[in-house]
């Protein structure tokens, strides 16, 4: 082993660095790189450290004039009135985000701990000891506002993390990031700026309809803002902003804008928590806490109307009887008379996959709890999957609806996701819609239960020259009444929360 080893750093020393060195044939090749890192070797070599850490492409990783492009985050500072200066996520002035264990990281987490590394500090401090917080701050949007850049155009290692098999964004890790600067944004707003007080515990309550108004291209800059909009007594929502310049003329760069809503709890009793008031001082921004009001009435609204179907019954509340037989009438034709079904019709199980996996502790958050973020990420990635075999051809993700998060996720849970076409809408031939379901189910195998921790709800369609080639869609039927009674809740919550 002791000769193995020097052997190794004897090659070190042999290979130049790569982007300095005259024969830039001559550098570290892959396999002794990766015998280097099997062995746990840590190496104080230039040339190996820059080796591993060029964030060029591999076509042009001879070019010294690519210096590497990092994420980099716009943050308002709150005692500013002016933005502070970007922030290098590559920057090392401070503990790395990657050394804090278990926690959720990113390009864009990165950049965010390099922003506000002493308010995640104070989250990650495990003394609870501290008064809670005895006054309430007043503070404006653009205290919180908060603004991430991928440099996609120039990056080429990030754009690799986020490029998905038909060079596209991968909208999966996009939702990730979308509730981590949303989680950050929170902490923003509810930090008093006392070492002495102990933190509230912030979780992600609910998120509203996220629709996607265009394609996100891989190649080209993409920014992340978000801000504070609307605040309750222990509640916020955040209304987050997806923008990517266009350059064939549209002007509106926003290809996508979601609400996040927070609930905030004393870390030490684990119960409701005030959070600091919110002052709007724009026009634009008294709107958005009225719509914001708005939509935390209809919560309620509908929050009632639920406990009022559980008490009264489904059927007599609704009076669904006769829908409920219209949908089942083709599923009980397909389960008695198979042989005389509709060819074009598939039942909605037939439809199902499946996902399980243990959390672990790498994907908890600030909290302890599973990240909310990579819930919806395995969502929609499951989602995708089942949009794609049912249809043939590569989906194009529409829109995800509104999402409540009910139970949380812990570390060591049996997490069980299990998805399926709910139903399809056929009526515009130029724009079919495939509405997948997926239920998120923390088991406890030890104990003997399952309850539904989350449940998603993704809309599909299908590119228009698959259409022109003559691809059909499949009309999805129930089977039993609990699917039907699914379906027909689902089109009324379309109309509620359209």
């Amino acid at each position: 082993m002791r000769q193995r080893l020097t052997t190794i750093y004897s090659l070190l020393t042999f290979f130049p660095n790569p982007l300095s060195s005259p024969n830039p044939n001559k550098f570290i090749p892959n396999s002794l790189a990766r015998s280097i890192l099997l062995l746990g070797i840590q190496p104080h070599c230039p040339s190996f450290t820059r080796f591993l850490s060029s964030p060029s492409s591999p076509y042009d990783a001879m070019d010294a004039a690519s210096p590497p492009i990092n994420v980099v985050s716009t943050v308002a500072s709150p005692f500013e009135k002016t933005p502070a200066s970007s922030i290098d996520a590559s920057s090392s002035l401070r503990k790395p985000l990657s050394l804090w264990p278990g926690m959720y990281h990113s390009p864009v987490t990165n950049a965010l701990w390099e922003a506000r590394s002493s308010i995640f500090e104070r989250l990650l401090d495990e003394s609870r000891d501290g008064p809670p917080q005895s006054q309430l701050l007043s503070k404006t949007p653009s205290q919180s506002r908060t603004s991430i850049v991928y440099g996609f155009a120039s990056d080429y290692i990030l754009r690799e993390q986020y490029r998905d098999p038909w060079n596209e964004v991968r909208i999966g890790k996009l939702l990730e990031d979308l509730d981590a600067l949303a989680g950050t944004i929170a902490v923003k707003h509810c930090s008093d700026d006392d070492s002495t007080t102990r933190p509230l515990l912030l979780v992600t309550a609910s998120v509203d309809k996220m629709v996607l108004k265009r394609p996100i291209q891989v190649d080209k800059d993409l920014k992340i803002s978000g801000a504070v909009t609307w605040v309750g007594r222990s509640s916020i929502e955040i209304r987050m902003e997806v923008t990517q310049p266009q350059a064939n003329g549209i002007a509106d760069p926003v290809v996508l804008t979601a609400n996040f809503t927070f609930v905030a709890r004393d870390s030490k009793t684990a119960k409701s928590a005030p959070v600091n008031r919110l002052s709007p001082e724009t026009e634009q921004e008294k709107l958005l806490y009225q719509e914001g009001e708005a939509r935390d009435k209809l919560r309620k609204k509908r929050k009632e109307e639920r406990k009022n179907e559980f008490e009264r019954g489904w059927h007599s509340l609704h009076g669904e009887v006769e829908k409920l037989k219209s949908l089942l009438a083709e599923g009980r034709v397909f389960c008695d008379l198979p042989a005389l079904a509709d060819r074009d019709s598939i039942l909605m199980r037939d439809t199902s996959l499946e996902n399980s996996l243990i959390c672990q502790p790498q994907q908890r958050n600030l909290h302890g709890r599973i990240f909310g973020g990579f819930l919806m990420h395995l969502a929609f990635e499951l989602a995708f999957s089942t949009a794609y075999a049912f249809v043939g051809q590569k989906p194009c993700f529409l829109e995800v609806d509104h999402v409540d998060f009910l139970k949380p996720v812990d570390v060591g849970d049996f997490l069980r996701l299990k998805s399926c076409v709910l139903y399809t809408q056929l009526e515009d031939p130029a724009l079919p819609l495939i509405n997948i379901e997926v239920v998120a189910h923390v088991t406890r195998p030890e104990i003997r239960t399952s309850e539904v921790s989350n449940t998603f709800y993704f809309t599909f369609t299908v590119n228009s020259d698959a259409l022109k080639n003559g691809l059909r869609i499949r009309n999805v039927v129930p089977a039993t009444e609990e699917e039907a009674r699914r379906v027909l809740e689902r089109m009324e919550a379309e109309k509620i929360f359209a």
